[in-house]
């Protein structure tokens, strides 16, 4: 288990860039299965999940090639269907959550998709319901084996439909838009998730051939295809990265400028930092950031109530950043109730920023007050344990704004989703260690 020593308490200056969106990254990567022609992909993030899933596809038998630091080409043109039984897969597949994006496109085209219960942070329930309702809404036969959590659908050929997703889920809605795009007729997919990494998955299918209307709305409309093309894809920026940033430039009471966050794809989170009082400048596509010496106030409704910050679906808050708002929230002057409503457990790790000096009071596993100190006492170094990526990347943050040397243990659930992040966040003044 690795270990990051930190010694807080120093601000942090420069200029750093976001890596290639994760939650992009492991919908794209499935669909290179939809076509037997190469796909080239740029900036993909050099993390521990996507390095699993190309894993995964290489013993697929899809041919993986690295072209250059984050550009890779993949060509699905002798899949190994008899892995998916295999013992391997159904270790490696446990172990990443996103592996249940493969289900989608191997249904698709070679009419069968299996993986075992998919693994990934311990946040709470995730629900799978979403993603097979889907696909027997299209005419696959579902199967469960209990004795293995093992699950499989299978269909000789699927047939378009109309369906209402019972919740507007980003995984969900890939992967039943990736398994629609061969389904024979129309498929109309009404609650659909329409985040910018779920639009851009939609782009990259129709530039391979398939015929979906309604990218960006909750209403996507699908003209079956009979087969799919060859492409080229870049990704975007990754949203949670960005404003991890922004939270670490706060706390430190930094001056920092982020490169290259594709604004437009931001939706709401420039408006929320803002409300917690956060200055962000737009220079071109980067935010600029300045040193807030003077600390942040956090706004109050215009009855004066307390402000609320909750998740819900895009356009709204995504729930990755809720926990990076929650550390913010402990040096802000005012007060701000923290809502968390889709997983039960994200906000579990609090007691660790408590242990700090932080003043929070955890009402329920999803809600939590947060009494800011307005840096007239700054949080206490300790030692601590990553629960899993989003509260790991806060807790170390917390870290790097309090006075003297912490331990992280457990390091791995933060190289997850974040590349490099001791080497990168040591270029611009941190001094992170790991051990």
């Amino acid at each position: 288990m690795g270990t990051f020593k930190i010694e807080g308490g120093y601000p942090l200056s420069g200029e750093i860039t976001p890596q290639g969106a994760k939650n992009e990254a492991l919908q794209i990567l499935c669909a290179v299965l939809l076509t037997a022609e190469e796909v080239t992909i740029n900036n993909i993030p050099d993390i521990v999940d996507v390095n699993k899933l190309i894993s995964i596809l290489g013993d697929l038998g899809v041919k993986v090639e690295k072209k250059s630091k984050g550009t890779y080409t993949f060509k699905a043109d002798d899949v190994n269907l008899d892995y998916l039984q295999s013992a391997e897969f159904k270790q490696d597949g446990r172990e990443l959550r996103g592996s249940i994006m493969l289900v989608g496109p191997l249904l698709a085209r070679f009419g069968q998709g299996y993986i075992p219960k998919p693994g990934g942070d311990k946040i709470g329930r995730r629900r799978l319901d979403t993603h097979f309702e889907g696909f027997i809404n299209l005419g696959a036969k579902f199967r469960y084996n209990k004795e293995e959590h093992f699950y499989g659908v299978e269909a000789k050929k699927l047939k378009g439909t109309y369906m209402l997703l019972d919740e507007a889920s980003v995984t969900g809605t890939a992967n039943i838009v990736m398994a629609a795009v061969m389904a024979e007729g129309t498929t109309t997919i009404y609650n659909a998730a329409c985040e910018p990494y779920l639009q851009q998955l939609c782009k990259m299918l129709n530039r391979m051939g398939a015929k979906i209307s309604g990218v960006g709305s909750n209403m996507l409309t699908i003209e079956g295809v009979s087969e799919m093309g060859g492409t080229e894809h870049t990704m975007l920026p990754d949203m949670i990265e960005i404003g991890s940033w922004i939270g670490l430039a706060a706390m430190t009471k930094s001056e920092l400028t982020i490169k290259n966050v594709s604004w437009d794809d931001l939706g709401q989170i420039p408006n929320v930092f803002q409300k917690l009082g956060i200055q962000l400048e737009r220079k071109g596509e980067d935010i600029f950031i300045p040193s807030h010496t003077d600390g942040y106030k956090i706004q109050k409704y215009i009855d004066g109530s307390i402000l609320t910050i909750s998740d819900a679906p895009w356009p709204g808050l995504t729930p990755d950043l809720l926990s990076i708002i929650l550390v913010m929230a402990t040096q802000a002057k005012g007060e701000v109730l923290i809502h968390q409503k889709m997983f039960e457990s994200r906000l579990f790790f609090v007691d660790k920023l408590i242990d700090m000096g932080a003043k929070i009071i955890l009402c329920d596993p999803h809600r939590a007050v947060v009494i800011g100190h307005d840096f007239k006492s700054t949080l206490k170094s300790t030692t601590m344990t990553s629960p899993d990526i989003r509260a790991g990347i806060s807790l170390l943050i917390a870290a790097l704004s309090a006075k003297g040397t912490s331990t992280i243990h457990n390091i791995e659930q933060i190289d997850r989703g974040y590349q490099d992040i001791d080497t990168r966040l040591r270029a611009i003044g941190a001094k992170i260690t790991r051990v």
